[in-house]
């Protein structure tokens, strides 16, 4: 591997581990950026679940509650980026209520998942449940949800900006074993 590859996986990390402790150190500007992106990501994810749902609709039962689902993710997506001042300082409550109402669609769809003979459909009803169970927990406290929302998402980053450097440190092993393997198939080539 080229030394400026592994300049720039370093440089990543840092960058990665920078913005972690960023995000837990200011939780504001994390609720901004997070209003920003999750609203992005909500309106892609609702309009494909619209999609997939008008696609599939003479397959699975239910497609009615897989559509409000996904109006609901179209709206919050679209509320997300037109609003980011005011989303930062309700997405904690709008977050854990997206919470409990996505918990209630899985719980439902478990049963769809029952009829058709999967065997860990329980395990979608019990994670459905939790959800719901976690959201109302969410819903009492919400200060504490936007400290918390921001510490997970700072923690996440600087976790995946640590991993960049250990990568980095064991970069050399797979040099080691990538020239071990061309030494092996050198004398099948002569």
């Amino acid at each position: 591997m080229q030394k400026s590859s592994k300049i720039w996986l370093g440089i990543s990390g840092v960058l990665l581990i920078a913005l972690g402790i960023m995000c837990i150190c200011e939780p504001a500007a994390t609720l901004f950026a997070t209003a920003w992106t999750i609203g992005c990501l909500t309106l892609l994810s609702g309009i494909t679940k619209l999609i997939f749902t008008f696609k599939t609709q003479k397959f699975l039962p239910n497609s009615a509650s897989r559509v409000l689902s996904a109006i609901f993710e179209i709206i919050i997506g679209i509320i997300f980026l037109c609003n980011n001042l005011f989303v930062a300082a309700s997405l904690p409550v709008i977050f854990v209520i997206w919470i409990i109402v996505e918990g209630i669609f899985v719980a439902i769809h478990s049963f769809d998942y029952k009829k058709v003979g999967f065997p860990y459909w329980w395990a979608l009803l019990l994670f459905g449940i939790a959800g719901v169970v976690l959201g109302i927990l969410g819903l009492r406290n919400p200060d504490v949800s936007a400290v918390t929302l921001s510490t997970l998402i700072g923690t996440a980053i600087l976790l995946i900006g640590v991993g960049y450097i250990v990568a980095l440190c064991g970069i050399k092993r797979f040099e080691n074993q990538v020239k071990e393997f061309q030494k092996s198939i050198a004398p099948d080539a002569q």
